[in-house]
């Protein structure tokens, strides 16, 4: 079997190199994509938040998510589930409009309950997000534009 060798990072872990789009879906080589979230940036919270906020309302929750998951990474172990969630809720949002509805229903729901009831010290509005979660899993065969169902994260 002839196979192509898989890009590698400098630590030679496996890493795509191909482009992608605001959904994180691979593209043709040679074809321009959106810019890639750097891995591994420590933010502040409200860094976090502004950033990801940023990149839902641009429709590109899969971005989202790479955010949140360096919150979880390098935070608190206490806040570990809140990021973890809120990570959970952006892939749901991505999977959804690609069109796996079922995919995205599971992960919006699951990511609703890891943030339901969770200590929140940055103004971040888990009743309502919780609320858009199952709401948005209910209906996520109808979602088309990621940017049309981003949700808010901080209360107004």
């Amino acid at each position: 079997m002839n196979r192509t060798p898989r890009d590698r990072d400098e630590e030679g872990r496996a890493r795509s190199a191909r482009p992608r789009d605001g959904l994180g879906r691979p593209l043709p080589y040679g074809v321009e994509g959106v810019p890639r979230q750097p891995e591994g940036v420590v933010r502040t919270p409200a860094q976090t938040l502004r950033e990801a906020q940023r990149l839902l309302d641009a429709g590109m929750p899969f971005h989202a998510h790479e955010v949140f998951e360096d919150a979880w990474k390098s935070g608190p172990a206490e806040e570990r589930e809140l990021w973890q969630g809120l990570a959970q809720l952006a892939v749901g949002l991505t999977h959804a409009a690609r069109g796996n509805a079922a995919g995205g229903a599971r992960l919006l729901l699951r990511g609703a309950v890891r943030i339901a009831g969770q200590p929140d010290p940055y103004g971040i509005d888990i009743g309502g997000l919780v609320r858009w979660a199952r709401a948005l899993a209910a209906r996520a065969d109808t979602v088309t534009d990621a940017s049309d169902e981003a949700p808010r994260l901080l209360a107004s």
